[in-house]
């Protein structure tokens, strides 16, 4: 009982949720590269180009549909929504020919990403105490997570049985789809939304405006997201680390592998990274964070095999395992429960915008200048970040 101690069941439903489209979403995404630049002649920078949108389009709907979540007295529906379009999304992923139409696709799936989001991350952040919230997130990203150990093994064996040509890709994309739908049905059926007594939200309350809500936002609510841009700009899409894996040498089934080891140490790593955060304090391990991504950029920079690949991936696990739940349990403690939505999302906002720029700027850099530049660069950008978290955020 130690482990759910002051978690809800809204919390194990998400994270069952979570699973069933990690399983769906990581049966593609570590094979999408490849596949863009095998079979539908994308370059770097097209790469680049496709997941940046598909990271800011994820993110820049977020900080009005917080908004609508909190004055609308329900984030169920917005979940249910987000869900249900990215499972959608999926199918066009499968059927498309050219690189623009996975771009198409893949902003697509990450608007329904965006619906989703921050009132989840809100209804979780209901669902527990500020003692135990970061172990609460932690939990919700350590099931999401075991999904995305679960889809690349599905993955393998899939292309271990048809081979690596342009059909077995699509059958693998196809097979995507399934866990897709269930997870929206597990949300209609399951998932019980906190009463509206429980968020004081009122039908016959005077709304506050979009406007005057984000003004609200505190002064120190405002400086972390402006580190956190800063960061964004080192914080390119995960596809990138795939080609640069591929660019040295390493095959399809060692990236999966590889990805596979990714995932583990971020499912093992999230609950006792949150836990960790309940007991010293989230600033200590998110500005941590920002100064391990940098160590690992520097040792993406001069990688040369496939053991070092390795090693690189199982300490980004580490680190995303930190980014990503601490930071929500940190905006949760320092904004009050009416406010979360719009908190969240403005958060989510605010990074995402950074994502396309940092994603482009950095596959065009490597393109002109090649790798080692490149995450060098990324890394000293990283790493001031750190530095300006601590100085900055209170």
């Amino acid at each position: 009982m130690g482990l759910f101690s002051g978690i809800k069941k809204n919390v194990i439903i998400f994270g069952a949720v979570s699973f069933l489209t990690d399983v769906s979403s990581e049966m593609i995404s570590p094979l999408l590269p490849v596949f863009l630049t095998t079979f539908l002649g994308a370059g770097t920078a097209a790469v680049g180009l496709i997941e940046g949108v598909a990271d800011s389009l994820s993110s820049l709907l977020d900080i009005f549909v917080g908004y609508a979540s909190d004055t609308q007295g329900s984030r169920k529906k917005f979940v249910i929504g987000g869900y249900g379009l990215s499972s959608l999304s999926k199918i066009g992923i499968a059927l498309a020919t050219s690189w623009p139409f996975i771009l198409i696709f893949r902003g697509v799936e990450r608007i329904g990403k965006s619906l989703r989001t921050s009132p989840r991350d809100a209804i979780i952040a209901a669902s527990s105490t500020q003692e135990s919230r970061g172990k609460a997130f932690g939990l919700h990203r350590a099931m999401d997570t075991a999904g995305a150990v679960v889809g690349p093994i599905i993955a393998y064996l899939l292309l271990s049985i048809l081979g690596s040509s342009e059909t077995a890709y699509r059958t693998v994309f196809y097979a995507a789809v399934i866990p897709a739908f269930l997870a929206v049905f597990v949300i209609w059926f399951f998932v019980r939304e906190p009463k509206q007594s429980e968020r004081t939200v009122s039908s016959n309350a005077k709304k506050p405006s979009f406007w005057l809500s984000l003004r609200s936002l505190s002064p120190n609510f405002r400086a972390f997201v402006a580190v956190s841009c800063l960061f964004s700009l080192s914080y390119f899409s995960f596809a990138l680390l795939i080609i640069r894996a591929s660019e040295i040498g390493i095959s399809a089934q060692q990236i999966l592998l590889t990805y596979l080891l990714f995932n583990i140490i971020y499912a093992l790593s999230s609950i006792p990274v949150g836990q960790l955060s309940d007991r010293i304090g989230r600033k200590v391990v998110i500005g941590g964070a920002f100064i391990l991504y940098a160590l690992i950029l520097a040792g993406f920079a001069a990688a040369t095999s496939l053991w070092q690949i390795a090693l690189l991936f199982a300490l980004y696990g580490i680190f995303v395992a930190a980014d990503d739940s601490v930071n929500k349990a940190f905006i949760s403690d320092i904004m009050r429960e009416k406010e979360r939505g719009m908190a969240l999302g403005a958060y989510n906002t605010a990074v995402g915008a950074a994502y396309l720029p940092a994603s482009v700027i950095f596959g065009a850099l490597w393109a002109a200048t090649g790798a080692t530049v490149a995450f060098t660069a990324a890394a000293t950008v990283a790493a001031l970040s750190g530095f300006a978290f601590f100085y900055y955020v209170k």
